[in-house]
C-alpha cells in the first residue's frame, strides 16, 4: 500500500477501462466490494459520471401549518358543531328566533344579571345564520392563520375567551334596555386587538418593517369590518369590547416580556 491507497484500490488503478467494465456488467459473478472497487475505479477516471445526491425529500408545509393552526380550526369547528346541532333540533338555520337563542345560550341581560354569567362565553359560539356564521369563520380562520403561529396556541386561547367575554361585558354595558346578542365577533375582534398590540409593541419575531405592515394591514381589515357592519342589528359594542380586550392583552404580554417573541407556536 503506497500513501495510504487500501490494497483493492490500488489494485484496480492497474486494472484496463475494458476489464473494470466486464466486473461492472456481470455484478452477479463477482463479490459485491469488487464490483463496487471497479466503480469507484471508473468514476475516479471519469469514465462514468459520479454518484448524484438523492433528491430532497418533498417539502411538508402543509402537515405544520395544520399542527400550527390546531387551536383556530379547533374553534372554527366548535362555532359550526353548535350551528349543525342548532339546525338539527329544529332551529331555522337562516333566521334564528330570539326564544331558540336564548335557549341555546346567547348573551340575554335578564338571565346574565340573575346570575348566568356563563352566557358571556357560550354566546361566542353561536350565531343568527348561516350567513353570520360562515363570514366569523372566514374572519377566524384568515386572522388566526396570521397569529397562532406567532403567538402560540395558549396564547391565542386566551386572547380569544378573554375577548369573547369583554365584548359581551360591553354589549351589556351598552344597551343599557337590555340585550340579545351572540356571535363570535367580539372574539375575533379582539384577535385583532391583540395584533395590533404585538404590533405596535414590538415583537422579537418581527422586523421593523413586517411590524409596520403588520400595522397597517391590521388597521385596514378593523377599519372595513367596522365600515361593512354599519348596519342596523350590528352589536358594535361587543366588536369594540372585543377588539379592546384583545389590544390590552396583547400590551400586557408584551409588557412582560419586551422584544421578545410571546411564546413557542406549540405552546
Amino acid at each position: 500500500m503506497e500513501n495510504g491507497t487500501p490494497p483493492l484500490a490500488e489494485a484496480f488503478a492497474r486494472k484496463t477501462d475494458a476489464e473494470l467494465l466486464y466486473l461492472t456488467q456481470h455484478p452477479g459473478a463477482f463479490a459485491p466490494v469488487l464490483v463496487e472497487a471497479a466503480w469507484a475505479e471508473l468514476r475516479r477516471r471519469g469514465q462514468v459520471p459520479a454518484a448524484e445526491p438523492p433528491p430532497p425529500a418533498a417539502p411538508t408545509a402543509t402537515p405544520q401549518l395544520h399542527r400550527s393552526l390546531v387551536v383556530t380550526l379547533s374553534l372554527t369547528a366548535l362555532n359550526l358543531l353548535v350551528y349543525l346541532l342548532m339546525v338539527a333540533t329544529g332551529v331555522d338555520a337562516f333566521s334564528p328566533s330570539g326564544a331558540d337563542l336564548v335557549a341555546w345560550g346567547s348573551n340575554y341581560s335578564p338571565l346574565v344579571g340573575q346570575g348566568q354569567w356563563w352566557r358571556l362565553l357560550t354566546s361566542c359560539a353561536l350565531h343568527g345564520g348561516l350567513g353570520h356564521l360562515l363570514l366569523n369563520a372566514y374572519a377566524l380562520l384568515f386572522i388566526g392563520a396570521m397569529l397562532e403561529p406567532l403567538v402560540g396556541r395558549g396564547r391565542l386561547l386566551l386572547a380569544y375567551g378573554l375577548s369573547g367575554v369583554g365584548g359581551a361585558l360591553a354589549s351589556l354595558w351598552w344597551h343599557s334596555q337590555g340585550v340579545n346578542s351572540v356571535g363570535a365577533s367580539g372574539a375575533i375582534f379582539g384577535l385583532y386587538g391583540f395584533v395590533l398590540a404585538l404590533a405596535l409593541r414590538g415583537n422579537g419575531r418581527l422586523s421593523r418593517s413586517e411590524r409596520s405592515a403588520l400595522l397597517v394591514h391590521t388597521l385596514y381589515i378593523v377599519g372595513g369590518n367596522f365600515a361593512v357592519t354599519a348596519l342596523p342589528g350590528i352589536d358594535h359594542a361587543a366588536h369594540l369590547g372585543g377588539l379592546l380586550t384583545g389590544a390590552a392583552l396583547g400590551a400586557v404580554l408584551s409588557l412582560a416580556r419586551p422584544g421578545a417573541a410571546p411564546h413557542h407556536p406549540n405552546m
